[in-house]
């Protein structure tokens, strides 16, 4: 029977709930007992995936579509390890997560006497991984570390955290509060750097600007300044949909592209937001710039990867209202010349770069492009795409998928892991239950995480999830074949799939046509069970 005894898993959980806490994504394990205890009497949900690498992809999901930290709770030993994949990929998106785990009891850490779920250095393991990883002594320092941890996500670069309590301070008694928590207050971005980068965005001819995923939060700001200087927007992955995709001056999630690149060359002034322009956006590609104005809230951004002209240290909304604000007509700031502007010709000279574009991607996405459209014709505004680190994603639901808000497409460009879009879609659904949600994905993706159709089973979510079949591993398939290297572990045996769903409770299709896509995609959002619907697409 639950009671009310407070002791180190109420420091934990309490704390928790005050920091406005409501969902947790875990399983439970010999070792965290004492924080389940509490979840229920303060009304936190807890979501039970069937690993907790699938608990640590829904909590990404969760916080990119909430905007709130995911919250993940493990046992020890196997129960951090398993969850150190998905953690690693909210690291390198900059996604909020706090991981919570118990620990060996004080003492003993490090002295390798056989305790149960003994771990080396779980603490060291997570440190090396995550933004920081803390194991506490007391239940009081565990409150406080807790709390310490969403300090952490705001005023800066978000990033995910561990907090390790010892499961003998689980069980000590605790009389004390949750401890207070205030906001971090964001760096504030240098006037005369501010005063630069206003002069060269009005004298531009043939402005650019790039987002990432650190301006998600700053979608009227970027549309705002984009429309103010006539400068199309090109973004990464993490950026798409920061500017509504059927905006004029939107060129997609198109960064990858030798097009884009190229745009980037020619264009006169470059202003990149909240991106770090890497390999995993660029795909081998490099980047090449006149002038350049880089805003990041990590300062070690600033210059990486495309060295700037003028660097901007600071929260996204707040620095390209600064430029908005200098650029406009109330502004003190005297300037030889005014920003283009939405005219006819900044109109034109978006819509040819994004032909331009499209024109680059259809190849590669010839053979996935087609079920991209046939799966967004069935979507309802303001649909949630989960993907996956397959083709049909960052081939097809990049490109062609039409994002109008940030997070419309969960992907993770960096990390590139299999197994992320099925969990992923669940914690998007916890966290927008009136949000259509679908599933995208390749088959080789569904097989890394295929047992988390038991958990949108039970939680009854109407969740379409689409696998294109191609037989295995098609990319790295196509990459053997490219070098001359036989075929090893690319061509795999795939079980009967819509079978398989339905050994789990899940509604199976095996999709004829694209037009049998579309007409299933649709039925799947009002069922009382995910559905997946297979076709076939070599």
């Amino acid at each position: 029977m639950t009671n009310t005894f407070r002791n180190g898993g109420a420091a934990v959980i309490e704390t928790l709930r005050s920091l406005g806490v409501d969902t947790v994504f875990g399983i439970p394990g010999t070792h965290n007992l004492e924080l389940y205890r509490h979840l229920t009497r303060l009304g936190i949900e807890h979501i039970t995936p069937r690993h907790e690498q699938g608990a640590g992809y829904a909590a990404d999901a969760y916080a990119r579509v909430s905007g709130r930290p995911g919250v993940v709770i493990t046992t020890a030993g196997p129960g951090l390890t398993n969850v150190i994949t998905a953690a690693a990929t909210a690291y390198a998106d900059s996604i909020p997560m706090l991981v919570i785990s118990p620990g060996v009891p004080r003492g003993l850490r490090g002295h390798d006497v056989g305790y149960l779920h003994e771990t080396k250095d779980s603490t060291g393991a997570m440190d090396r991984l995550l933004r920081w990883s803390r194991r506490v002594s007391s239940p009081s320092e565990a409150a406080d570390a807790v709390a310490e941890a969403f300090a952490s996500f705001s005023g800066a670069r978000p990033r995910p955290v561990h907090v390790e309590v010892p499961v003998d301070v689980l069980d000590e008694p605790w009389a004390g509060a949750p401890p207070l928590y205030h906001e971090r207050p964001g760096p504030q971005p240098d006037p005369t750097a501010l005063d630069a980068a206003a002069t060269a965005l009005a004298g531009a001819t043939r402005p650019l600007i790039i987002v990432g995923g650190g301006s998600v939060d700053a979608v009227s700001e970027l549309r705002e300044l984009a429309e103010l200087c006539g400068a199309p927007v090109l973004t990464t992955c993490n950026g798409k949909g920061v500017l509504p995709e059927s905006h004029p001056l939107s060129l997609g999630a198109s960064i990858r592209l030798r097009a884009a690149q190229q745009a980037v060359t020619l264009a006169d002034v470059v202003l990149a937001v909240g991106t770090e322009l890497g390999d995993s956006d660029l795909w081998g590609g490099t980047l090449t710039a006149q002038y350049v104005i880089r805003v990041d809230i990590d300062a070690g951004q600033l210059n990486k990867n495309l060295a700037a002209d003028v660097t901007l240290h600071g929260d996204a909304a707040r620095v390209l209202t600064a430029i908005g604000e200098r650029l406009g007509p109330a502004s003190e700031l005297t300037l030889e010349s005014a920003p283009a502007g939405m005219t006819p010709a900044t109109i034109a000279r978006a819509r040819s770069l994004r032909e331009s574009c499209v024109a680059e991607a259809r190849p590669d996405g010839l053979a996935v492009r087609p079920l991209v459209e046939a799966v967004q014709a069935a979507l309802p505004p303001d649909t949630i795409m989960a993907g996956d680190s397959s083709q049909v994603t960052y081939y097809g639901a990049v490109h062609f998928m039409k994002a109008e808000r940030p997070h419309s497409l969960l992907y993770m460009a960096g990390y590139a892991t299999l197994g992320y879009g099925l969990p992923a879609a669940i914690g998007a659904k916890i966290a927008a239950p009136d949000r259509p949600v679908v599933a995208l994905l390749g088959d080789g993706a569904l097989l890394f995480s295929v047992q988390e159709l038991a958990t949108a089973v039970a939680l009854g979510l109407p969740i379409p999830i689409v696998v294109a079949d191609n037989g295995g591993y098609a990319e790295i398939r196509d990459a053997m074949d490219s070098r001359g290297i036989p075929r090893v572990g690319v061509d795999l045996n795939t079980p009967d799939l819509p079978m398989l769903a339905r050994a789990f409770g899940a509604y199976g299709i095996k999709a004829e046509t694209l037009a049998d896509v579309t007409t299933e995609v649709a039925k799947a959002f009002t069922a009382d069970r995910p559905t997946l619907i297979a076709i076939q697409t070599d």
